[in-house]
C-alpha cells in the first residue's frame, strides 16, 4: 500500500510537536510513516502571497490534512486557518491531533473550520495518528474519534 501524502498544519507554538512528528518516521522502531508534504526548509520571507503559493503548492501535493491542536490553535488565523482552508477546499482527509492527548474534539483548543466536518480527532501519539493517517475515510459531517477497542487494538491501556 502507498504512503499518504500529508500535510501538517501547526501553529509556531507547537514546531517541537511536528518535529517529534519527523522523529518518529525517521525512527525504524516505530511503524509511523508518511510522505510528508511539508516545506522542506522555512521561507525566509515577509512576503504573505509567496509563502500562501508555497504552502498551497505543498497542500495540492497532500491527499490528507493533519493539524495538530495546541492552546492557542484556535486563535491562529493567517496561517493555520488558511491552510485548513485550501485542505479543505482540495477535499484532503482532515485529521486532528491534540497535542494535549485529548481523544476527541477539544472544544477549548480546536478551530471552528474543522468541526462537524467528518474530520477525526485523535491524541498526539504515534501509533493512534499512524492508524488514522492509514484507516481515516472522511465523513460528509460530525467529529469523529475511535473506540477504546481501537486503542486497546493497537496496544494502549484504556
Amino acid at each position: 500500500m502507498s504512503r499518504p501524502r500529508t500535510f501538517v498544519g501547526f501553529s509556531s507554538t507547537d514546531l517541537h510537536y511536528y518535529r517529534l512528528m519527523q522523529a518518529w518516521k525517521a525512527h525504524e522502531h516505530i511503524d509511523f510513516n508518511f510522505v510528508d508534504c511539508q516545506l522542506q526548509r522555512e521561507l525566509v520571507s515577509e512576503n504573505e502571497q509567496y509563502i500562501n503559493r508555497k504552502c498551497r503548492e505543498r497542500i495540492n501535493m497532500a491527499g490528507t490534512y493533519i493539524m495538530l491542536i495546541g492552546q492557542d490553535t484556535r486563535r491562529k488565523h493567517k496561517y493555520v486557518r488558511w491552510e485548513a482552508e485550501v485542505a479543505l477546499e482540495k477535499d484532503c482527509r482532515v485529521i486532528g491531533v491534540n497535542v494535549d492527548r485529548t481523544r476527541g474534539v477539544n472544544s477549548d483548543t480546536c478551530p471552528p473550520i474543522i468541526r462537524n466536518i467528518g474530520a477525526v480527532f485523535v491524541p498526539f501519539s504515534s501509533r493512534i495518528v499512524a492508524h488514522a493517517i492509514e484507516t481515516h475515510k472522511q465523513h460528509e459531517y460530525g467529529d469523529w474519534d475511535y473506540t477504546d477497542q481501537t486503542y486497546r487494538d493497537l496496544g494502549y491501556a484504556v
